[in-house]
């Protein structure tokens, strides 16, 4: 590639997404040239779970990694380009295009949607990793339905952990909430309602030290921060709730970004800076699910249209 005349493209894409593939299967048929560039798998988060059964139009649900090749086949199908490069910086041009710089040198787009999403905080312990799809997760409104009539251990204090445990209940014959602390971040309301679940059991100052199975989760290994007790809960799933990063490093100095790094849009997924969008889980607000993402990522598509349509780009 010439560095000094770099590829100019319609719209480019950050991140591979749901939200990232919609919008690039929305910008491609509308004839825009497209890419999208992908530092790590295509499919985002998605791509990991076992088994989507959430997504309308799969009455049987569908593999994740399979959802996220149809879409990338979709995508392809369209003329939209995926690069495997990681993205370094967006600057605005000057009455211009953006100028976008990867690892493999710089590129140029008129409008951009940023649909890097977010990173779920991990614990770091032992069998976590593993068992991801196996047990562990961090989305109990997507696989609490596979835990029926049996055990299971929800991580964390704030308002994430608290819904999500009081939603798990409607699934699980017990949950263990587990946090770290004494008190809890959660509102007042979600406290109340987390205490008076009868299947809601109430793990204080204990922090999960590893996760235990052979194929799929058994147990998990609980460790007291006070006494250094250890003990095992025999659970079936370990739903995981201490937070996300959101991938926003880009962003930063561009837009506003909320103070735990999401970034402010409307309701078209516009920023304040003219042809830069946001969608999915970096912005702020945003659902956490994959049918939410794919509908942020058209609807980006299309205020991205609009914006180049009303620039003159492509015309005549």
């Amino acid at each position: 590639m010439n560095a000094e005349r770099p590829e100019t493209y319609d719209i480019a894409i950050i991140g591979a997404g749901g939200a990232g593939l919609t919008a690039a299967l929305y910008g491609a048929r509308a004839r825009r040239r497209t890419v999208v560039f992908e530092r790590l798998i295509t499919g985002g988060q998605i791509a990991t779970t076992e088994l989507v059964e959430n997504y309308p139009g799969f009455p049987q649900g569908i593999n994740g990694a399979d959802f996220a090749m149809n879409l990338v086949e979709q995508v392809s199908r369209f003329g939209a380009e995926l690069r495997y490069e990681d993205v370094q910086s967006i600057t605005p041009g000057a009455g211009g295009p953006f100028r976008i710089e990867t690892g493999e040198g710089p590129y140029e787009a008129h409008a951009v949607i940023a649909t890097a999403g977010a990173d779920y905080n991990k614990l770091g312990v032992p069998g976590e990793d593993e068992f991801i799809g196996r047990g562990v997760s961090y989305c109990a409104t997507c696989d609490a339905a596979f835990f029926q009539d049996v055990e299971v251990v929800v991580v964390g204090g704030g308002d994430a952990a608290f819904d999500e445990a009081l939603f798990t209940t409607r699934y699980a014959s017990k949950v263990w909430l587990v946090h770290r602390r004494e008190t809890f971040r959660a509102s007042a309301l979600l406290q109340e309602r987390v205490f008076a679940n009868p299947k809601i059991e109430i793990v204080r100052n204990s922090v999960v030290e590893r996760i235990v199975g052979e194929q799929m989760v058994e147990g998990a290994e609980l460790r007291d921060v006070q006494t250094g007790e250890v003990s095992t809960l025999p659970v079936e799933a370990v739903f995981i709730f201490i937070g996300q990063t959101p991938n926003s490093h880009l962003l930063k100095g561009l837009v506003e970004l909320d103070e735990g790094g999401h970034a402010h849009v409307d309701l078209r997924m516009r920023t304040k800076v003219p042809g830069l969008f946001v969608a999915g889980d970096l912005r702020v607000e945003a659902a956490r699910q994959l049918v939410s993402a794919c509908g942020d990522g058209a609807t980006a598509a299309l205020a991205a249209e609009a914006y180049l349509a009303e620039l003159g780009i492509g015309e005549g």
